[in-house]
Protein backbone atom coordinates (compact mmCIF):
# COMPACT_ATOMS: atom_id res chain seq x y z
CA UNK A 1 0.00 0.00 0.00
CA UNK A 2 1.77 3.22 -0.95
CA UNK A 3 2.27 6.19 1.13
CA UNK A 4 -0.16 8.54 1.82
CA UNK A 5 1.04 12.15 1.44
CA UNK A 6 1.57 14.12 4.40
CA UNK A 7 2.41 10.72 6.53
CA UNK A 8 5.48 10.77 8.49
CA UNK A 9 8.59 8.58 6.95
CA UNK A 10 11.87 7.72 8.02
CA UNK A 11 14.56 7.68 6.07
CA UNK A 12 17.09 5.51 7.43
CA UNK A 13 20.88 5.10 6.13
CA UNK A 14 22.78 4.54 10.07
CA UNK A 15 21.99 5.80 13.43
CA UNK A 16 23.90 9.24 12.14
CA UNK A 17 21.84 9.79 8.73
CA UNK A 18 18.30 9.39 9.56
CA UNK A 19 15.60 12.12 8.55
CA UNK A 20 11.86 11.99 9.49
CA UNK A 21 10.30 13.95 6.38
CA UNK A 22 6.28 14.31 5.73
CA UNK A 23 5.77 12.78 2.75
CA UNK A 24 5.64 15.04 -0.49
CA UNK A 25 5.09 12.79 -3.50
CA UNK A 26 8.57 13.65 -6.05
CA UNK A 27 9.81 15.64 -3.48
CA UNK A 28 13.65 15.78 -3.13
CA UNK A 29 15.88 15.63 0.13
CA UNK A 30 18.90 17.19 0.10
CA UNK A 31 21.77 15.50 2.49
CA UNK A 32 25.62 15.09 2.66
CA UNK A 33 25.26 11.67 1.35
CA UNK A 34 22.98 12.92 -1.73
CA UNK A 35 19.73 13.72 -2.82
CA UNK A 36 17.25 11.54 -2.12
CA UNK A 37 13.88 11.84 -4.09
CA UNK A 38 10.47 10.77 -2.64
CA UNK A 39 8.95 8.72 -6.11
CA UNK A 40 4.67 9.30 -5.90
CA UNK A 41 4.87 4.95 -5.83
CA UNK A 42 6.58 5.21 -2.55
CA UNK A 43 5.59 2.32 -0.07
CA UNK A 44 7.39 1.53 3.07
CA UNK A 45 9.72 -1.04 3.14
CA UNK A 46 11.47 0.43 -0.25
CA UNK A 47 15.02 1.10 -0.57
CA UNK A 48 16.38 4.59 -2.64
CA UNK A 49 19.29 5.22 -4.17
CA UNK A 50 20.80 9.08 -3.56
CA UNK A 51 22.44 10.68 -6.14
CA UNK A 52 26.04 9.67 -4.17
CA UNK A 53 24.97 5.65 -4.78
CA UNK A 54 23.74 5.81 -1.28
CA UNK A 55 20.78 3.62 0.33
CA UNK A 56 18.11 4.65 2.43
CA UNK A 57 15.36 2.54 3.94
CA UNK A 58 12.05 3.67 3.55
CA UNK A 59 10.86 2.30 7.46
CA UNK A 60 7.45 3.67 9.51
CA UNK A 61 8.58 6.04 12.17
CA UNK A 62 8.13 4.66 15.68
CA UNK A 63 6.63 6.67 18.39
CA UNK A 64 10.11 7.22 19.75
CA UNK A 65 11.31 8.64 16.43
CA UNK A 66 8.27 11.27 15.91
CA UNK A 67 8.63 12.54 19.78
CA UNK A 68 12.44 12.71 19.94
CA UNK A 69 12.39 14.97 16.35
CA UNK A 70 9.78 17.73 17.39
CA UNK A 71 10.86 21.13 17.37
CA UNK A 72 12.11 21.73 20.66
CA UNK A 73 11.40 24.92 22.68
CA UNK A 74 11.77 22.97 25.90
CA UNK A 75 13.61 20.27 27.04
CA UNK A 76 11.80 17.15 26.19
CA UNK A 77 10.88 13.88 28.12
CA UNK A 78 13.01 10.81 27.05
CA UNK A 79 11.28 7.91 25.38
CA UNK A 80 13.04 5.64 28.48
CA UNK A 81 11.27 7.67 30.81
CA UNK A 82 7.66 8.04 28.99
CA UNK A 83 7.37 4.48 28.97
CA UNK A 84 8.22 3.74 32.64
CA UNK A 85 5.54 6.54 32.96
CA UNK A 86 2.98 5.39 30.67
CA UNK A 87 3.38 1.72 32.13
CA UNK A 88 2.98 3.21 35.77
CA UNK A 89 -0.27 5.26 35.49
CA UNK A 90 -2.05 2.45 33.53
CA UNK A 91 -3.41 4.08 30.70
CA UNK A 92 -4.16 2.69 27.58
CA UNK A 93 -6.64 3.15 24.56
CA UNK A 94 -9.78 5.51 25.27
CA UNK A 95 -7.85 7.12 28.77
CA UNK A 96 -8.41 10.20 29.69
CA UNK A 97 -5.44 12.07 30.90
CA UNK A 98 -4.14 14.97 32.06
CA UNK A 99 -0.69 16.28 31.12
CA UNK A 100 0.79 19.51 33.13
CA UNK A 101 3.86 21.04 31.65
CA UNK A 102 3.00 21.02 27.58
CA UNK A 103 6.44 21.87 26.78
CA UNK A 104 7.45 20.83 23.14
CA UNK A 105 4.80 18.43 22.92
CA UNK A 106 6.85 15.22 22.83
CA UNK A 107 5.29 13.58 25.70
CA UNK A 108 1.81 14.87 24.34
CA UNK A 109 2.45 13.31 21.69
CA UNK A 110 3.37 9.78 22.81
CA UNK A 111 0.30 10.13 25.26
CA UNK A 112 -2.20 10.99 22.32
CA UNK A 113 -1.07 7.69 19.91
CA UNK A 114 -1.78 5.31 23.36
CA UNK A 115 -4.94 6.72 24.14
CA UNK A 116 -5.84 6.00 20.65
CA UNK A 117 -9.24 8.33 19.16
CA UNK A 118 -11.37 6.94 21.93
CA UNK A 119 -9.77 8.71 24.51
CA UNK A 120 -8.52 12.61 25.71
CA UNK A 121 -5.56 13.79 26.50
CA UNK A 122 -5.98 17.42 28.24
CA UNK A 123 -2.45 18.95 28.31
CA UNK A 124 -1.72 22.26 30.28
CA UNK A 125 0.86 24.94 29.80
CA UNK A 126 1.66 28.24 31.38
CA UNK A 127 3.71 29.59 28.20
CA UNK A 128 1.46 31.07 25.34
CA UNK A 129 5.12 30.17 22.95
CA UNK A 130 5.13 26.74 24.11
CA UNK A 131 1.65 26.26 23.68
CA UNK A 132 1.95 27.87 20.46
CA UNK A 133 4.85 25.05 19.28
CA UNK A 134 3.70 22.30 20.97
CA UNK A 135 0.27 22.34 19.01
CA UNK A 136 2.08 22.79 15.96
CA UNK A 137 3.99 19.66 16.91
CA UNK A 138 1.24 17.88 17.55
CA UNK A 139 -0.65 18.64 14.42
CA UNK A 140 2.07 17.58 12.25
CA UNK A 141 1.83 14.22 13.88
CA UNK A 142 -1.72 13.70 13.00
CA UNK A 143 -2.68 13.70 16.28
CA UNK A 144 -4.54 17.17 16.97
CA UNK A 145 -8.06 15.73 17.35
CA UNK A 146 -6.99 13.36 20.13
CA UNK A 147 -5.75 16.57 22.23
CA UNK A 148 -6.96 19.63 24.72
CA UNK A 149 -5.05 22.42 25.00
CA UNK A 150 -5.46 24.63 27.81
CA UNK A 151 -3.03 27.94 28.47
CA UNK A 152 -3.80 27.75 32.31
CA UNK A 153 -1.98 27.67 35.43
CA UNK A 154 -4.03 24.79 37.16
CA UNK A 155 -1.90 24.97 40.32
CA UNK A 156 -3.62 28.60 40.44
CA UNK A 157 -7.07 27.83 38.44
CA UNK A 158 -7.22 24.13 38.76
CA UNK A 159 -7.84 21.81 35.92
CA UNK A 160 -11.48 21.91 35.39
CA UNK A 161 -11.39 18.36 34.49
CA UNK A 162 -13.05 15.48 36.43
CA UNK A 163 -12.51 11.40 36.68
CA UNK A 164 -9.22 11.54 35.10
CA UNK A 165 -7.66 7.86 34.53
CA UNK A 166 -4.13 9.36 34.76
CA UNK A 167 -2.21 12.86 35.43
CA UNK A 168 1.71 13.57 33.85
CA UNK A 169 3.69 15.91 35.83
CA UNK A 170 6.54 18.08 34.16
CA UNK A 171 6.86 21.47 35.79
CA UNK A 172 9.49 22.57 38.18
CA UNK A 173 7.13 22.54 41.37
CA UNK A 174 5.25 19.61 40.90
CA UNK A 175 4.25 19.85 44.37
CA UNK A 176 2.62 22.81 43.90
CA UNK A 177 -0.13 20.81 41.78
CA UNK A 178 -0.72 17.87 44.33
CA UNK A 179 -4.23 19.13 45.70
CA UNK A 180 -5.47 20.15 42.09
CA UNK A 181 -4.55 16.56 41.08
CA UNK A 182 -6.77 14.74 43.52
CA UNK A 183 -9.56 16.94 42.67
CA UNK A 184 -9.22 16.36 38.91
CA UNK A 185 -8.50 12.20 39.23
CA UNK A 186 -10.78 9.47 39.68
CA UNK A 187 -10.21 6.94 42.81
CA UNK A 188 -7.17 5.17 42.64
CA UNK A 189 -6.10 6.58 39.75
CA UNK A 190 -2.01 8.14 39.19
CA UNK A 191 -0.24 10.46 39.40
CA UNK A 192 3.24 10.34 37.66
CA UNK A 193 5.95 13.50 37.37
CA UNK A 194 9.61 13.89 36.20
CA UNK A 195 12.01 15.96 38.17
CA UNK A 196 15.61 16.64 37.98
CA UNK A 197 16.39 17.08 41.51
CA UNK A 198 16.02 14.91 44.65
CA UNK A 199 15.22 18.19 46.66
CA UNK A 200 12.19 18.09 44.13
CA UNK A 201 10.89 14.88 44.71
CA UNK A 202 10.95 15.46 48.60
CA UNK A 203 9.16 18.34 48.42
CA UNK A 204 6.37 16.43 46.08
CA UNK A 205 6.34 13.54 48.35
CA UNK A 206 5.44 15.51 50.99
CA UNK A 207 2.75 17.47 48.97
CA UNK A 208 1.33 14.21 47.80
CA UNK A 209 1.12 12.21 51.07
CA UNK A 210 -0.66 15.46 52.58
CA UNK A 211 -3.58 15.71 49.04
CA UNK A 212 -4.25 12.28 50.18
CA UNK A 213 -2.18 9.69 47.65
CA UNK A 214 -0.62 6.76 48.68
CA UNK A 215 1.80 4.26 47.24
CA UNK A 216 4.37 6.82 46.54
CA UNK A 217 7.23 5.43 44.73
CA UNK A 218 10.67 7.29 42.88
CA UNK A 219 13.16 5.58 40.21
CA UNK A 220 15.43 6.68 37.93
CA UNK A 221 15.87 5.24 34.40
CA UNK A 222 19.81 4.65 33.01
CA UNK A 223 19.67 3.68 29.00
CA UNK A 224 22.84 1.99 28.31
CA UNK A 225 23.50 0.77 24.20
CA UNK A 226 25.47 -2.35 23.28
CA UNK A 227 27.91 -2.12 20.34
CA UNK A 228 27.04 -5.65 18.75
CA UNK A 229 29.96 -6.33 16.61
CA UNK A 230 31.54 -9.95 15.12
CA UNK A 231 34.41 -9.14 17.53
CA UNK A 232 34.09 -7.10 20.78
CA UNK A 233 30.81 -7.03 21.26
CA UNK A 234 30.63 -4.18 24.30
CA UNK A 235 28.61 -1.34 25.81
CA UNK A 236 29.21 1.73 24.17
CA UNK A 237 30.96 4.68 25.58
CA UNK A 238 28.46 7.09 25.85
CA UNK A 239 24.53 6.45 27.17
CA UNK A 240 20.90 8.00 28.36
CA UNK A 241 21.80 8.35 32.19
CA UNK A 242 20.54 10.56 34.68
CA UNK A 243 17.52 12.59 32.85
CA UNK A 244 15.15 12.98 36.03
CA UNK A 245 13.69 11.21 38.99
CA UNK A 246 10.00 9.61 38.22
CA UNK A 247 7.64 9.76 41.02
CA UNK A 248 4.59 7.20 41.08
CA UNK A 249 1.30 7.75 43.59
CA UNK A 250 -2.29 6.60 43.42
CA UNK A 251 -5.24 8.40 44.75
CA UNK A 252 -7.43 7.48 47.53
CA UNK A 253 -10.37 9.05 48.64
CA UNK A 254 -10.11 11.64 51.55
CA UNK A 255 -11.62 9.57 54.96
Amino acid sequence: MGIERGQYVLLYHSESAKYLVSFIPNKALHTHLGIVELREDLEFGDVIKSSKGKLFYVLRPSTSDISMKVRRTTTIIYPKDAGWMILEAGVGAGSKVIEVGTGSGALTIILAKIVGPNGKVYSFERRPEFLENAKQNVEKAGLAEIVHFELRDPAVDGFGVKDADAIFVDVPEPWTLAQAAHDALAGGAAWVSLSPQIEQVKSTFEALRGAGFVRLKCVEILEREMLVRDVGTRPKERMVSHTGYLVSARKVKNA
